[in-house]
């Protein structure tokens, strides 16, 4: 692989999701986004619900992601989230519907703990929707 490039490998307890030299990626920290480029420093990041992007040239490739981690060493980035999907893979209409229930927890009264998973819950279908909406146009 060249140097001006990164090797980047999402998986998730089940599966590898995504592998290819990209030119750069963009991901969810909790600290907030962070892009990471041939010759980065090493650093392991705490992800959030989020999108994942890599660009390779012109062209852009996307994924939702749900937590984890993301370690950078050398040329080579490694996510292991809780879940991820490719843009391409998304069943938006799964997707509005988790949003949904989730917007009607958010309205019953329920305890902090039950309105907290709530929240999460909205926050992945919101970023699964517009992660989808990427390639969907």
């Amino acid at each position: 692989m060249a140097v001006d490039k990164i090797q980047l490998d999402v998986a998730t307890p089940d599966r590898l999701v995504f592998s290819a030299a990209v030119d750069e990626v963009v991901l969810p920290s909790v600290e907030g986004y962070m892009g990471v480029r041939p010759g980065h420093a090493p650093l392991l990041a705490q992800l959030d619900v989020g999108e994942i992007s890599c660009h390779v040239g012109t062209e852009t490739r996307y994924l939702a992601c749900s937590g984890g981690f993301a370690e950078v060493l050398g040329t080579t980035v490694s996510v292991l989230a809780e879940t991820a999907e490719l843009a391409e893979s998304i069943d938006v209409e799964r997707a509005r519907a988790a949003r949904e229930r989730a917007e009607e927890r958010l309205r019953a009264e329920s305890s902090e703990q039950e309105f907290r998973r709530a929240e999460v819950s909205l926050k992945k279908a919101i970023t699964r929707m517009n992660v989808a909406g990427r390639v969907r146009g």
